[in-house]
């Protein structure tokens, strides 16, 4: 029988789409999540026998420390995701993204192997023209990226962890985000048919959610040649700026209409191109582009009428 892993976080936008697949795999998985959006995106998993979910908080030392008493692997996806989210609740962002993963790091023992999401934000404001890499200095601009690096550096520290630093995720999942570029934009090119953009020469990297699940895979079969380091997991030829998503996007749905506005800011000031290099080398490839994405997301969004499900 295959190993046991936690995954903290598991009944979120990733953990839905992640904790099927570990089971179909044979991997024993528990989940804790608090259950904050009232999803019950993981129905489908409970009639697995290898499946356990817990309700709970991952600031609880004691239900954690209980938890981790079976788990060979932790996958540490909870956290208040995306700058927005960070933004209306500092200080849940700084406990339970960094605070949280911190005291994780210290009660999980030096044999439990962790796996862990950073984000490639943590980069900020990238030079033009040069891609960052894992070597590239971390200058992160939103608590969100700051809180995510930190609790990063933390898990990296204590050696058996692996952190994939994930582009933009976009994506169907039973535990829908629309507040993602890729799918908000898709979104609004649906159902309003048109957008206003600003700063659309910002540029950013992308990744499929189902891509996202395979490389956590991967890294659980990989781990002992990828411990200890970071990954940018991202689809290397998805370096796009907002302007070359919205043709894309336009390309699937012709009436959409885009208009860059000649004044204002856009808020999230992140602006950076990624290599995926160093995990291709590991022998991870991605498989879903951003047309299967924007194709997908075409088909979820004539089910879904509403924006209740985003982070905010």
């Amino acid at each position: 029988m295959k190993e046991k892993i936690l995954i903290t976080g598991g009944a979120g936008y990733l953990g839905s789409v992640l904790t099927p697949k570990l089971l179909q795999e044979g991997y024993r998985v528990t989940v804790l999540d608090n259950f904050l959006f009232k999803q019950n995106s993981l129905l489908e998993c409970c009639a697995n026998k290898n499946f356990g979910v817990v309700r709970g908080d991952v600031r609880d030392k004691a239900l954690l420390q209980s938890l981790l008493k079976d788990a060979d692997y932790i996958i540490h996806l909870a956290a208040l995701v995306g700058a927005p989210l960070a933004n209306m609740d500092r200080s849940g962002a700084e406990s339970i993204n960094r605070d949280a993963t911190i005291g994780l790091a210290k009660l999980a023992s030096s044999a439990q192997r962790i796996i862990y999401p950073c984000t490639n934000s943590g980069y900020g404001i990238g030079q033009k023209c040069q891609f960052c890499d894992e070597s590239t200095p971390l200058r992160p601009i939103s608590l969100y990226g700051i809180t995510k690096v930190e609790a990063e550096k933390a898990l990296l520290d204590r050696g058996n962890s692996i952190s994939l630093r994930l582009a933009t995720v976009f994506g169907a999942s039973p535990r829908m985000r629309i507040d993602l570029l890729v799918n908000d934009f898709t979104y609004r090119a649906l159902k309003d048919r048109f957008v206003v953009i600003f700063e659309g020469h910002f540029q950013r990297n992308y990744i499929h959610i189902r891509d996202v699940a395979r490389a956590f895979l991967h890294s659980l079969v990989n781990f002992e040649a990828m411990q200890g380091e970071p990954y940018n997991v991202g689809i290397s030829n998805a370096n796009l700026s907002k302007i070359e998503l919205c043709e894309c996007i336009k390309a699937h749905i012709p009436a959409f209409v885009y208009l860059e506005s000649p004044v204002g800011e856009d808020p999230d000031k992140r602006d950076y191109l990624v290599s995926n290099v160093k995990i291709e080398k590991s022998g991870f490839r991605t498989l879903f582009s951003i047309d299967d994405g924007i194709r997908e997301l075409i088909k979820c969004y004539t089910m879904l009428n509403n924006n209740k499900y985003g982070n905010v």
